[in-house]
């Protein structure tokens, strides 16, 4: 009798588990439909409001209704056309105003290009791990990568909030990251995976650990670090501090650690099962989330020093920058070897080196703002006899906590648009103030020079049109006028 009951029971818990996967799969199938609509939506919030209603309805709407029912009944292959389709069309749309400035054109175009490819390795990165696993897992994987990493990206911009990047440059950094330099070093890892073994005669597991110490270090290394120079080589103007470097470095490295970690997430949930997979989570998206960042920052900072001294002879430049490549190759060997070799121990070490980095490179960025902060007392007054500043402005730019309660005097005074053009005020102060430091510095030539002060002080005017600037909206009477920081 028991036996009868035990398999009724089996039988029905293995109809209930069935009935409850399928409900699961058909939930994911339209959630995941809803995914390309859903980009496409936000791609339309991008165009001009003129032309998004009739782009939309007539143009991309049609296209993504037939890409996603040509692909049949197959949920990931119409997830990953649509997617890919999508995708493409968000990136063009937002950088349609930067293709119609001076001179933008080419490098919009040319931007366009290395986020969409890159956007496309990423895909293809994702469903390389999508057909050599279970699809559940590749999805627990996906998620518990993806979730964390707004968090990381908040955190590495608050490193310079007093110049912020230009968001194509950020777009540019952490797409090649989690796409072009993911996929090439998988694809280049694995192959050394594959043919070291037989040439050194090691047996796999040595020669895996010989790998992870000094084979896949200066390949990751070195495809992060292309973008870095190529931010030098057509985007010279926007390295002009040192935080410049460690944030786009650090987007490179959170995007490459992303596509890294579906990887392992998806691996030790085949292999080992959710115990494993805690435990990978934990070291990797917990412990040591910035290890990336952190490796590649290095050469962020060289690229940065080389991009501030124009006059610098070539072969300068690249010792510069490949001294910033063997110290973010040499940090990243070192945390892989210890962690391996050592056990927990090392892995204390190698945590505690970086702990050491990151704690320099915090101290690095205080000291640069409180450089720019100087800058901005030395730079500015100039152009208080022209109407675009006053010394009640200059101290409002000075700090972050002024900063940010004359934005909100502006919204509570004039909405959300004086509060635009107040935000708009200070970043083109602050770009001002830094452009002569660059000229003086070498970074950019006077020709460079002579074009973009008028186009900064023309901003700065149509800004200041838009809100009044009293003194009491910027400090209150317990301000203190900080000395000026010069170095």
């Amino acid at each position: 009798m028991s036996v009868l009951v035990s398999i009724c029971g089996f039988l029905l818990g293995s109809l209930v588990l069935g009935v409850a996967v399928e409900l699961a799969a058909r939930e994911v199938e339209g959630r995941l439909d809803q995914v390309p609509w859903l980009i496409l939506r936000l791609a339309r919030r991008r165009l001009h409001p003129e032309i998004r209603d009739e782009v939309f309805d007539d143009e991309w709407a049609p296209e993504l209704h037939f890409i996603l029912q040509s692909s049949g009944g197959l949920p990931l292959t119409r997830f990953v056309r649509g997617a890919r389709f999508a995708f493409g069309l968000l990136i063009g749309a937002s950088l349609i105003g930067a293709a119609k400035k001076p001179g933008g054109k080419r490098r919009g175009s040319l931007a366009v290009l290395v986020i969409a490819g890159s956007g496309i390795c990423a895909l293809a990165s994702l469903s390389f791990d999508l057909l050599t696993g279970e699809p559940q897992h590749f999805l627990i994987a996906f998620v518990l990568a993806v979730a964390p990493v707004p968090v990381f990206l908040a955190a590495v911009l608050l490193l310079n909030r007093f110049s912020p990047e230009p968001r194509v440059n950020l777009v540019i950094a952490f797409t090649w990251g989690a796409g072009t330099a993911a996929l090439l070093a998988g694809l280049l890892n694995s192959l050394n995976f594959r043919y070291l073994p037989d040439l050194l005669g090691e047996s796999a597991a040595d020669a895996r650990d010989l790998m992870a110490m000094v084979g896949a270090p200066p390949v990751e290394e070195t495809l992060k670090g292309l973008v870095l120079v190529g931010l030098l080589w057509f985007r010279r103007k926007d390295l002009y501090n040192l935080s410049n470097g460690i944030v786009y470095a650090s987007m490179v490295g959170l995007g490459f650690a992303m596509s890294e970690n579906v990887s392992y997430y998806e691996s030790a949930l085949q292999e080992n099962g959710a115990q494993r997979l805690v435990a990978t989570v934990v070291l990797r998206a917990v412990l040591s989330p910035f290890a990336h960042p952190l490796f590649t920052s290095l050469i962020g900072i060289a690229v940065v020093y080389a991009a501030r001294r124009r006059r610098a002879a070539g072969m300068v430049v690249v010792v510069v920058v490949g001294c910033g490549w063997i110290g973010a190759t040499v940090l990243h060997s070192l945390w892989n070897g210890f962690a391996r070799l050592l056990g927990v121990e090392g892995l204390v070490i190698a945590y505690v080196i970086l702990m050491l980095l990151f704690v320099a490179e915090l101290a690095l960025v205080r000291w640069e703002r409180r450089r720019i902060v100087g800058l901005l007392y030395t730079n500015l007054p100039g152009y208080e006899r022209k109407g675009l500043i006053n010394e009640a402005d200059i101290f409002m730019l000075t700090s972050l906590r002024r900063r940010r309660h004359a934005r909100a005097w502006a919204r509570e005074h004039g909405g959300r648009a004086a509060a635009k053009a107040m935000s708009d005020y200070q970043l083109s102060s602050t770009r001002l103030g830094l452009l002569h430091d660059q000229v003086a510095r070498g970074a950019i030539d006077d020709d460079h020079f002579r074009a973009m002060e008028p186009a900064l002080s023309q901003e700065m005017a149509d800004a200041r049109r838009l809100f009044p600037s009293p003194r009491s909206a910027w400090f209150g009477p317990s301000d203190r006028r900080p000395e000026p920081r010069l170095g």
